[in-house]
């Protein structure tokens, strides 16, 4: 399968419901309003605080004809789910729920989700699609490394793959070793990761003298947190696989959302028969031009368990609905790189990680690894970026690593329009962690 999107034969790869990924978008818009006037219906009649704001917007179910009257809608976001904690959102009695999961809530109250059996199908449905399209096979050999608890990420990713027909071997996160000597005893062929653990495997393995070229793994499949092409392009070099995106939030599903095709690896396909999706101004809340850069705004299609109306993800993303030579007539929307809520003001000045991310990853002389640290000194915003320096890199020259500091700096300052503090970190310096890689510490008084 894959050596046949390496050969550009897109046309040739299996697709896991070809009468769904392939339907005329007509035919899609119109399947995609009758699911929606059905959802806003049932969101209506079994939730109290949706049938509140709707009554007091002067909306009803019936005022939705078309797909655009969705903005007619109230707008969700996590605020509401903290708001309503545990089970005030919920469509369904407890005795119909078959799973919870939740938020870490390491920033406040977690919020909490219900699926019921048929949340779970949709849910697993959505996963084996885009597990097929990374170019995983029924026979594949899965190996978690997600936490499992009550994350989304672990259990989401193990019902669909199973439901692909692959073996999951359930290791779960951290014991990297483990996870190494697991890979080369049990013939993994695909591997469930971050992608900052993803190469914290890859480079213990190094260590360990493990032969990346020579193993069984052959597809990493990605999520949790964004991949930076570089870091996505190292890991396939290093570790001879092919790296693969995922995208979703625990408050609209999980993981599912949409995944990257084997054609287009910068964009993902998203599942616009369970989800109908909108870019909007994060500011305004106003629809921008398609293949204009907005807030993604997901309205699940289906969910009877927590329904959820215009969830505003906060990732920033555009869509596009030109073909796609893989055959898939869903929308792709662009990877996701930023949050509206992760953007910087330093002196004025917005600077999003995603920025810093890509300047470095034109620098030959550092890693994909990276910490950023904001603070407040002389009563002014101070920006400090540690960059994690390549082994081979590494000189005994004072004067050798401040020309590459400076260097590193005033590339930082040509593309974010401010001053920044370069510091250089020995090869590993830069934490890792099993879970979401923290990049940002912002020490600022308030």
């Amino acid at each position: 399968m894959i050596a046949a999107a390496q050969a550009g034969r897109f046309d040739d790869l299996p697709l896991y419901d070809r009468a769904i990924e392939t339907m005329p978008r007509e035919e899609l818009r119109a399947l995609q309003l009758a699911k929606l006037k059905e959802q806003v219906a049932y969101t209506y009649q079994k939730v109290e605080h949706y049938r509140h704001l709707m009554d007091q917007m002067g909306v009803t179910p019936d005022d939705i004809r078309t797909l655009d009257d969705i903005r007619k809608l109230p707008f969700t976001d996590k605020s509401t789910l903290r708001d309503t904690y545990p089970y005030g959102l919920f469509a369904v009695d407890l005795d119909d729920i078959i799973e919870l999961h939740a938020s870490s809530g390491t920033t406040g109250t977690p919020i909490v989700v219900g699926y019921t059996r048929a949340d779970m199908d949709v849910w697993s449905d959505c996963i084996a699609r885009l597990v097929q399209m990374a170019g995983v096979v029924p026979g594949d050999i899965a190996q978690m490394a997600f936490g499992y608890g009550m994350f989304t990420g672990g259990f989401g990713l193990h019902y669909g793959l199973q439901k692909l027909g692959c073996a999951m071997i359930p290791a779960g996160s951290g014991n990297t070793e483990r996870h190494i000597k697991m890979i080369e005893d049990y013939g993994t062929t695909v591997l469930i990761a971050t992608p900052s653990y993803a190469m914290h495997i890859c480079e213990v393995g190094e260590q360990m003298g493990y032969d990346w070229e020579a193993s069984s793994l052959r597809v990493g499949l990605f999520g949790g947190e964004p991949c930076p092409p570089a870091l996505k392009a190292e890991l396939e070099r290093r570790m001879h696989i092919v790296c693969t995106d995922n995208y979703g939030l625990t408050e609209v599903m999980g993981p599912g959302v949409s995944g990257e095709c084997l054609a287009q690896r910068f964009q993902q396909h998203i599942a616009e028969d369970h989800f109908l999706a909108e870019v909007v101004d994060p500011v305004t809340g106003e629809p921008v031009a398609e293949d204009q850069v907005g807030e993604l705004v997901l309205t699940p299609l289906d969910k009877q368990g927590i329904p959820v109306l215009r969830y505003r993800t906060h990732d920033l993303t555009r869509l596009t609905t030109e073909p796609c030579v893989c055959g898939r007539t869903h929308a792709r929307m662009d990877k996701v790189r930023s949050r509206s809520d992760d953007m910087l003001i330093i002196r004025g000045t917005n600077v999003f990680p995603s920025q810093i991310e890509d300047v470095l990853a034109g620098i030959d002389e550092v890693t994909p690894h990276y910490h950023i640290i904001v603070e407040t000194k002389d009563g002014m915003d101070a920006l400090t970026v540690e960059t994690e320096l390549r082994p081979e890199k590494m000189s005994d020259s004072f004067e050798q690593m401040e020309r590459m500091r400076r260097t590193i700096a005033d590339k930082l300052k040509g593309t974010l329009l401010v001053g920044v503090n370069v510091r250089l970190v020995e090869p590993g310096g830069i934490q890792r962690t099993t879970g979401k890689a923290k990049h940002i510490d912002d020490l600022r008084q308030r």
